[in-house]
């Protein structure tokens, strides 16, 4: 864990530049998709959010820039695109839309979990590799699918892999925030309660 101390006053990053890049990218990607329909400039986009959601990381512990605002803006912008790539392919009817539903859903769960994380005086707990690994899966199976929305053996293979990574991806989302639920249960039942205290 950070020292508060060497995070809270670090805003203008570059971790954090490529996380609000990331963020910009979101309506520019649901416009691509929903728009002019070209999925390949959308495609593109998708591959640059990914390589850059792990280059932040990256860079955040190689220079020694972790931050409260970075902390706060990766999973950000990592929940706003899948909750815009699931949008956009639900609306293109590329997924169905229990699968759309799903993930926000999940989501709305771990933020219900928050006010009682405060009660015990933490923020948040720490990401789980469950987590890490549903959003992997996802963050590769939605550009896949995208592609696989088409004709021909390509098509035909992105819609496969496509599959497999987002059910794998949505198991795994709901393993970990279960997990997640879990583990609050657990603080909740053997910490008392305690004044909130910013960024635990």
């Amino acid at each position: 864990m950070v020292d508060d101390s060497t995070r809270s006053d670090r805003v203008w990053t570059i971790p954090n530049l490529l996380s609000a890049l990331r963020l910009a990218g979101v309506p520019v990607f649901l416009w691509l998709v929903l728009g002019p329909e070209e999925d390949g400039w959308a495609l593109a986009l998708l591959m640059i959010s990914g390589f850059t959601d792990f280059l932040d990381g990256w860079l955040a512990r190689k220079l020694d820039q972790q931050s409260v605002v970075g902390q706060i803006l990766d999973p950000v912008a990592d929940r706003l695109y899948i909750l815009a790539v699931v949008v956009g392919l639900a609306l293109r009817d590329v997924i169905p839309w229990w699968m759309a539903i799903s993930l926000p859903l999940r989501d709305a769960l771990m933020w219900g979990l928050v006010p009682l994380l405060r009660t015990r005086g933490y923020s948040a707990l720490p990401v789980h590799f469950l987590g890490k690994a549903a959003t992997f899966n996802l963050l590769y199976a939605f550009p896949l699918l995208l592609l696989g929305d088409g004709e021909g053996t390509v098509a035909l293979l992105a819609r496969v892999f496509g599959w497999a990574f987002a059910f794998w991806g949505i198991g795994l989302y709901w393993w970990a925030g279960l997990l997640y639920a879990w583990q609050v249960r657990k603080l909740l039942l053997t910490t008392e309660r305690r004044p909130a205290v910013r960024d635990a």
